[in-house]
């Protein structure tokens, strides 16, 4: 009586995981966790924080499932408490460098990348590095609806969905949004 259930919809799963069949929760994840960990490496640029962060929203997103209402996306409640949990980063991090501040560190040493690439990379990472600090540059209210619909390929009601505002906010901010990226990358 087993069926495929990479076939089923988010909310068929969510009800099967509701009751109790773990194979349906590892099928959403295996089916979001790429995109949960693109956003989130586009929040916390570190590879190593976004895969713990992946595990922290879905121990999380698995501990409020019955709170989910299989009527609308999985996806942008999958990503809101992705958002979530990189804020809580953020703060943590912000934290932290306080204290680096005020508590004596020893100074480590740092160690060069002797790695020598063709000019073109150097051009490429150049533009990345341009781009990058421009899209940091972008106040988050205008950054993560951005990367929620150009990177992520959410519609724009459904990063409205996940950002709690209006399908219309979301569509002006990614406007500006992109507007001011045009402007400072050039």
């Amino acid at each position: 009586m087993s069926r495929d259930l990479g076939g089923l919809a988010d909310g068929e799963l969510v009800v099967l995981a509701r009751r109790g069949r773990q194979d349906a929760y590892a099928a959403i994840v295996a089916r979001h966790k790429t995109a949960l960990y693109r956003l989130i490496l586009a929040h916390v640029r570190d590879a190593d924080e976004a895969l713990d962060l992946v595990q922290e929203s879905f121990v999380a997103a698995h501990g409020a499932l019955a709170r989910f209402d299989e009527a609308r996306s999985l996806r942008a409640w999958l990503s809101r408490i992705a958002l979530n949990k990189c804020r809580d980063w953020g703060r943590r991090r912000r934290v932290r460098a306080m204290l680096a501040r005020v508590l004596p560190v020893d100074a480590a040493a740092e160690i060069a990348d002797d790695r020598i690439g063709g000019e073109a990379a150097a051009i490429e990472r150049d533009s990345l590095a341009r781009t990058l600090a421009a899209l940091d540059a972008l106040p988050e209210a205008l950054r993560t609806p951005l990367i929620l619909c150009a990177v992520e390929g959410l519609s724009q009601a459904e990063a409205a969905e996940a950002l709690g505002l209006s399908a219309k906010a979301v569509e002006l901010r990614v406007r500006r949004a992109r507007a001011a990226l045009r402007e400072q990358v050039g």
